[in-house]
């Protein structure tokens, strides 16, 4: 086995500065940091990472919270944290509550008691409730992909969901569409708020019957509620899902219900996610900036562990970007 000790004899170092360049506790001369870092790949040193932790109180490991792991939408999230960090020397300790409030709850309540030195919380399902757990927690918190009103003790870095809900609304307005429904998951209530504005500025409506929840996060889940929504009211010529993956069950309800898509029944995702490059026809929908969030929560994150970060009670908000394809057309008739 290498050790710290071949390090340095090979570097021409002494023992404690090859410690220094591995832990950054100590500044060490770049050319010698160099030297170091050559000799430790020539050699394929490890370091003894419990040994580290032991020695610094840090575990250079970062804990991750996402909802699941079944759309490309987290799972774009979950590979930019990870490139963040690995740049960063950093490793990744991730949990997926899988949509379960009491499989969260444990989560973070065991997490209280174990070695991380920052966690990131990605979405704010199931978890809103049982952020008071991370009271006494003794490393950042930072909250990513936040839709609902955030606690002030933790900063933040999400989307402006309401401007998302309103770019899909403006863009249907300006289309002539009057007659819409709205596909949501419960907890899009800003993106749907955002949607109504771009109504209201033209004086029109979107009752609470117009808006249809989907029994799950899945293009299931949107098939079953624009399948309801087109049952509602016939005369609807356009659809807007909170979800990409409810559009693509929307897309799959109107071929089933026999509407053309755009020729009379327009539809608009929400995402931009990869599972929808290749539909047919090409998806509508709002960009937001994933990886961008993702990166700008971790490293927010790592400013924190260094004692470098930004106030507590901050928010960025970034903004999205309607991307026009096929499936969005003129309102028949207009």
């Amino acid at each position: 086995m290498v050790t710290m000790q071949d390090v340095a004899e090979r570097a021409g170092v002494t023992k404690q500065t090859v410690s220094n360049v591995i832990t950054g506790r100590v500044a060490v001369r770049p050319t010698t940091a160099a030297r170091v870092r050559a000799a430790i790949d020539e050699l394929g040193y490890t370091p003894n990472l419990v040994a580290r932790s032991l020695a610094t109180g840090s575990t250079m490991t970062v804990g991750l919270f996402v909802p699941t792991l079944a759309g490309s939408f987290y799972a774009e999230l979950v590979e930019e944290v990870e490139d963040v960090l690995e740049a960063a020397g950093y490793h990744l300790l991730l949990a997926t509550t899988r949509l379960d409030g009491e499989r969260a709850r444990r989560y973070l309540a065991g997490l209280t008691s174990r070695s991380v030195d920052a966690l990131l919380i990605a979405g704010d399902q199931d978890l809103i409730d049982h952020l008071p757990l991370l009271a006494d927690a003794r490393f950042p918190v930072v909250l990513c992909a936040w839709e609902t009103e955030a606690p002030d003790r933790f900063p933040v870095v999400t989307i402006d969901y309401e401007r998302a809900g309103y770019l899909a609304g403006r863009h249907l307005r300006e289309l002539g569409h009057q007659r819409v429904a709205v596909l949501a998951s419960p907890a899009h209530t800003v993106r749907v708020a955002g949607f109504r504005r771009a109504f209201a500025a033209d004086g029109l409506t979107v009752p609470d019957s117009a808006v249809h929840l989907a029994p799950e996060p899945t293009p299931a889940g949107g098939f079953a509620a624009a399948r309801a929504a087109l049952a509602a009211d016939p005369g609807v010529t356009a659809l807007f899902a909170t979800h990409d993956v409810l559009a693509l069950g929307a897309l799959e309800a109107a071929r089933d219900a026999g509407r053309s898509v755009p020729g009379n029944l327009s539809v608009v995702g929400h995402d931009d996610n990869a599972e929808v490059q290749l539909t047919r026809p090409s998806l509508t929908t709002v960009s937001i900036p994933k990886r961008e969030m993702a990166r700008q929560a971790t490293e927010l994150l790592l400013r924190a562990i260094t004692k470098t970060g930004t106030p507590s009670n901050s928010v960025q908000l970034l903004r999205p970007e309607l991307i026009v394809r096929d499936s969005t057309g003129p309102c028949p008739g207009v």
